[in-house]
């Protein structure tokens, strides 16, 4: 068998390994922005072949840890808001504007960077409630060893085809003297 058709079926599998995956993710309802999936490439080489993602890909499955966050993390967490349609209830102001004081923001602002905040302050202080829940394993945990027993099969069989025509090839040439 090739080197060619070895890396042909490697990434057929990579390609099928990859949307499911997708659909994993999706159905599990993690799906925001798109950004995460769209991290997602095949990278084939002679050595053979690699799914690559973000840096944090891991946590669709573990969820993350509490710890340090980085710097400007409730505004992350409000982008994710956003990206899943959450909003907070308005926080009306109890001062009212005037010519000495205009508000920074409308009370929907001030009640989302209220509740990003709070959800920050949890995630660093406990982790996100996959993680605390144990996280899961079906997003690509299952889907690595079906792909790799598929490329197993399907090379096997390519190879199990080329041996049999050798042994055709080598019984015609021994039955032509």
């Amino acid at each position: 068998m090739s080197k060619e058709k070895q890396l042909e079926i490697i990434g057929d599998e990579l390609d099928s390994l990859m949307q499911r995956v997708t659909a994993n993710h999706i159905r599990a309802g993690q799906k925001a922005s798109g950004r995460t999936l769209q991290s997602i490439r095949k990278q084939i080489s002679d050595a053979g072949g690699v799914l690559l993602g973000r840096a944090y890909f891991g946590v669709l499955e573990t969820g993350r840890k509490p710890g340090p966050v980085p710097g400007g993390f409730r505004f992350v967490i409000l982008k994710w808001m956003k990206d899943k349609g959450i909003s907070a209830s308005p926080i009306p102001y109890v001062r009212e504007p005037s010519a000495r004081w205009k508000p920074k923001y409308t009370p929907q602002e001030r009640g989302d960077l209220s509740l990003a905040g709070a959800i920050a302050y949890r995630i660093r202080k406990e982790g996100t409630s996959l993680y605390r829940n144990g996280g899961r394993d079906d997003i690509y945990s299952n889907e690595i060893p079906r792909t790799v027993e598929n490329i197993l099969d399907r090379i096997m069989t390519v190879f199990a085809k080329d041996v049999e025509s050798i042994n055709i090839n080598s019984i015609n040439e021994e039955g032509s003297d």
